[in-house]
């Protein structure tokens, strides 16, 4: 009898731990913030239909791109490319496997304005949504721009004690809305894994505001860049102070409508009570709908003869600042290390940037899984690329650079 009671009890014993970690948590932080980190998991392309959401409105008259060559001729400029999976070089071969083996969703190649591939693997097609993931960020750093040339901002290097006075005396005095862009702000953030590390509390806490309040300053203000949740948290704040709207609702009214999107598109919130849009990760759209958004910047921030952002915000946003190019400034890039060390990479205004020559930067909008936004305004070239996962690709930006580049040498 004794020995089946001990058995027992050892068989229950992690059932009690669980439990009693559940009960903790829910304690600590909020029931909702545990169930989501528990149920939920890692983050996944589905995220969409799980949060919460605002509606983001589209309305006439669409834009569409003009039609290219067929689809073929962009797989036969690509097919010798190389790429490194798991450290190991391989060529593309035929362009529709490599993308639906590498577990793409969504591919447009746009060049001289006109679509010269589109297609959809793995049961998405064009109305299918795409949640951004970090690719959002870029959008935020997009309609920081634009509130600037309304004048609701008065520029980057504003306290953001200005917009959020509950942070004086917290160790923000000296942080700019350029430092929260250049992600250079010197806040904490660890990347301890689900539920404690911050990577889960910037994306599953139901009260995202309260949360970037609570995060401290730990470093020197400017001096190194460290990518992270809270910089787009603290714009999203500024943006909703400044303007007095809903974000969600200024990209509705300065991006969406303005640029004749498609399909209509939705910024998941923390929840229905807080309402915070995920300025970091959540705008839901479809892969015809972010090609639009880098015409915008590829255009320098025209659209049809209307200047929607300032041209001199997209120039500021996306070129390389040789003046960060020190040793020390991304030292703390654990994540993307290979990207910076290649000596292309670099960070701007919430936009990652490859220089390709010493005149010319490609820009890409970037999220997690995959999901890109390039600009190559040297070849006047754009290509979207969504996905489930990243694949077998080391290094996508590697592979977008040089698809650009052959499209740049055709007819040469």
């Amino acid at each position: 009898m004794k020995a089946r009671r001990l058995l027992l009890g050892i068989l229950l014993l992690p059932l009690v731990v669980v439990a009693v970690a559940i009960v903790v948590g829910c304690v600590v932080w909020s029931p909702t913030y545990v169930y989501r980190c528990l149920a939920w998991g890692q983050s996944d392309i589905r995220d969409c239909d799980r949060f919460p959401y605002r509606g983001v409105g589209n309305e006439p008259p669409v834009f569409h791109f003009a039609r290219g060559p067929e689809n073929n001729v962009v797989s036969d400029l690509f097919d010798d490319i190389e790429y490194r999976s798991k450290g190991k070089k391989t060529r593309i071969g035929d362009l529709d496997d490599f993308l639906k083996a590498n577990d793409t969703t969504g591919f447009i190649v746009i060049k001289d304005d006109a679509i010269w591939y589109e297609n959809y693997f793995n049961g998405y097609t064009r109305d299918s949504v795409n949640t951004s993931f970090s690719m959002a960020k870029s959008f935020t750093s997009a309609l920081i721009g634009i509130a600037i040339g309304e004048g609701f901002i008065e520029g980057v290097d504003d306290p953001v004690t200005k917009y959020l006075p509950e942070l004086e005396g917290k160790g923000f005095d000296a942080v700019t809305i350029k430092h929260l862009l250049l992600m250079a702000s010197g806040i904490k953030y660890v990347e301890n894994g689900t539920p404690w590390g911050d990577d889960a509390r910037t994306y599953y806490d139901p009260d995202l505001r309260r949360v970037a309040l609570e995060a401290p300053i730990t470093a020197p203000v400017g001096k190194y860049f460290l990518y992270n949740n809270y910089h787009p948290m603290f714009l999203g704040m500024i943006l909703e102070r400044a303007t007095g709207k809903p974000v969600a609702q200024y990209l509705e009214e300065k991006i969406w409508k303005p640029l004749g999107m498609e399909y209509p598109a939705s910024w998941s919130i923390d929840s229905e009570e807080s309402g915070f849009e995920k300025m970091e990760s959540g705008i839901n759209a479809r892969a015809i709908d972010f090609a639009k958004f880098g015409r915008l910047f590829l255009n320098r921030g025209r659209w049809d003869g209307q200047q929607i952002v300032l041209e001199e915000w997209v120039a500021e946003s996306t070129r390389r600042d040789r003046s960060r190019e020190n040793p020390d400034y991304y030292a703390f890039a654990a994540f993307n290390r290979d990207f910076f060390a290649s000596g292309k990479g670099y960070y701007k205004y919430m936009w990652w940037g490859y220089t390709r020559d010493e005149e010319n930067d490609d820009f890409i909008a970037c999220g997690h899984l995959g999901q890109f936004i390039y600009v190559c305004p040297a070849h006047d070239v754009i290509i979207v690329r969504n996905g489930k996962t990243t694949g077998a690709v080391d290094m996508w930006t590697g592979v977008l650079f040089a698809m650009a580049s052959a499209l740049g040498n055709e007819g040469k």
